[in-house]
């Protein structure tokens, strides 16, 4: 697995004008391809009278699927720029549609490729990306009595809590990156006097950092 990747912020919107033709970049974080193509299909129906609806997407920390559509313009001057963006920011786990109303002016092949991928690339820029690494999860189980202050010496120390649930006991579920569980299971023992049960569980990637 990819110790971390890039992906985008959040979802928005940026705008360009070039030569008369209005280029709308859509942006959106996209955990699986079925979220990618449901965030196309919504673009589209916002936009029912675009000259092009063009899109990239790509799903993966490690890239495994690429898909982009042209949608009309000439073979590789709207999809396959706005992908390359995606892949030369290392952005993952998101896709971009690129709505054009044409504006008269034909840019040419050139113009377009410059046209498609520089729009994603100052979308990218506009709305801002994040880094998610790969955290180990890790369940710790801990009586009530001790919960509450272990709870805030977690977060104190910058572990990030993801999930904390009551029952007869508390069970308070952690990420931590894979290098510090060794060093983790020792600060935990110490700090509950050795009556928490930590169990390792699969990996995730988060939280995200700037």
């Amino acid at each position: 697995m990819q110790e971390q990747y890039r992906t985008v912020a959040r979802e928005g919107v940026y705008e360009s004008e070039i030569n008369r033709s209005r280029f709308i970049c859509g942006l959106a974080p996209a955990a699986t391809e079925e979220e990618a193509q449901a965030f196309i299909a919504r673009i589209r129906r916002q936009h029912p009278t675009a000259t092009h609806n063009c899109f990239a997407y790509v799903i993966g920390a490690d890239a495994s699927v690429q898909k982009a559509s042209d949608d009309g313009e000439p073979g590789g001057t709207a999809g396959v720029p706005m992908l390359q963006m995606l892949l030369r920011r290392d952005v993952r786990f998101a896709v971009a549609v690129v709505t054009r109303y044409y504006g008269g002016v034909k840019l040419g092949a050139g113009g377009l490729i410059r046209a498609y991928g520089g729009v994603v690339g100052e979308a990218l820029d506009d709305l801002g990306t994040i880094v998610r690494r790969r955290y180990r999860l890790v369940t710790v189980t801990v009586d009530h009595q001790r919960a509450g202050r272990l709870e805030n010496d977690l977060r104190a120390t910058g572990r990030a809590v993801r999930e904390v649930r009551y029952a007869e006991q508390v069970t308070l579920e952690i990420g931590l990156p894979e290098a510090e569980t060794a060093g983790f299971r020792a600060w935990l023992a110490d700090a509950t006097a050795g009556t928490a049960r930590c169990e390792l569980g699969g990996e995730a990637y988060g939280p995200p950092e700037h």
